[in-house]
């Protein structure tokens, strides 16, 4: 058990972080004290274990999930209902995130049934429109059910695009294989389409969307080809691997030579944080078997690559076209 504990805090740490240091300042002992309790020559006192688990915020209810059983532990991530409680998610897996970026282990893995979420973070309107959408189905107060998106960019501060922004630059320093498939892109465009038929989007804004969603693809693109996260400060590694034989989830994997813990969502924004190594452990293993039923794109010839991109940007095209026809119909 104590030798689980110690291998929770590591993952609170980054590489040259002494975890014998630390101890040893959180707890006030010598070094040498504090190295037999990593090394578990010393059994740790529920006291010092209590200390150390608020320090480095540690479940330890969690370190009681032992080996194979068909009940686990699972967290929720908060609610959102409104405006603020979709800024405090941006900073809350900003602070999350950040630890990640300091560990050269780190991997993201994910199963992208949607467009992941870090691509549309940014300086962009299809940002603002990612927000508009998701408060539409979270907010609990009922004042955004008639809000257009053009009363939603001037009525949202500039606070909640900034936080957005950041989380989304800060996923470019780490590690990302992603699942795609040809289905993809279909929400986002199902979701532009459905606000401007309703008329809660405009053409000028539906079509500004649109453009930055084939930026979206020309950078995946080129990402997929150099296996490389543009603008990493780490040069993060990227492989993006196309599944025609499974339908993705959106669901996430985090892994470092430390641990495992997944996200499973369930509601918009909403997901279950599994951190019970054995099961983490059965999808790490799921994941390497639908790597090998999957084509790595920048090994799939240029051809296929191609073909894929192009199949994507017909479809926004698509999506453009009916946006002009209905204009044109409204005012027949």
């Amino acid at each position: 058990m104590q030798e689980a504990f110690i291998s929770k805090i590591r993952t609170a740490l980054s590489d040259n972080q002494s975890i014998t240091e630390e101890i040893s300042n959180i707890l006030n002992i010598s070094y040498d004290a504090a190295y037999r309790r990593v090394t578990s020559k010393t059994s740790m006192s529920l006291e010092e274990a209590i200390l150390l688990a608020k320090h480095f915020k540690i479940s330890i209810n969690k370190l009681f999930e032992v080996g194979e059983q068909s009940s686990i532990l699972a967290d929720v991530s908060p609610p959102i209902q409104d405006i603020q409680g979709l800024e405090n998610y941006f900073k809350e897996s900003l602070k999350n995130l950040l630890p990640l970026t300091k560990l050269k282990s780190a991997c993201i893995t994910y199963s992208a049934k949607d467009i992941p979420l870090f691509y549309t973070l940014g300086y962009s309107y299809i940002t603002k429109y990612k927000c508009y959408v998701w408060l539409k189905f979270l907010n609990e107060n009922g004042n955004m059910a008639k809000m257009t998106f053009k009363e939603f960019i001037d009525y949202a501060p500039a606070s909640l695009f900034e936080s957005a922004h950041q989380l989304g630059n800060t996923y470019k320093n780490i590690d990302i294989v992603e699942f795609w498939n040809d289905n993809t892109i279909n929400g986002t465009l199902q979701q532009i389409f459905y606000f401007y038929e309703t008329g809660l989007l405009s053409k000028e804004l539906a079509l500004l969307i649109c453009k930055d969603l084939k930026k979206i693809i020309d950078h995946v693109e080129k990402q997929s080809i150099e296996q490389t996260i543009i603008n990493s400060k780490n040069n993060a590694k990227y492989h993006l691997y196309k599944s025609d034989l499974l339908t993705m989830s959106n669901t996430i994997m985090v892994k470092t030579k430390y641990q495992k813990v997944f996200f499973s969502p369930f509601t918009v924004l909403t997901y279950l944080k599994v951190e019970h190594q054995p099961t983490c452990d059965k999808l790490d293993h799921f994941f390497e078997k639908q790597m090998k039923n999957s084509k790595l794109l920048v090994n799939s010839g240029e051809r296929n690559r191609a073909q894929f991109f192009n199949k994507m940007h017909l479809k926004v095209d698509s999506v453009i076209e009916r946006i002009h026809i209905n204009q044109d119909l409204i005012y027949f």
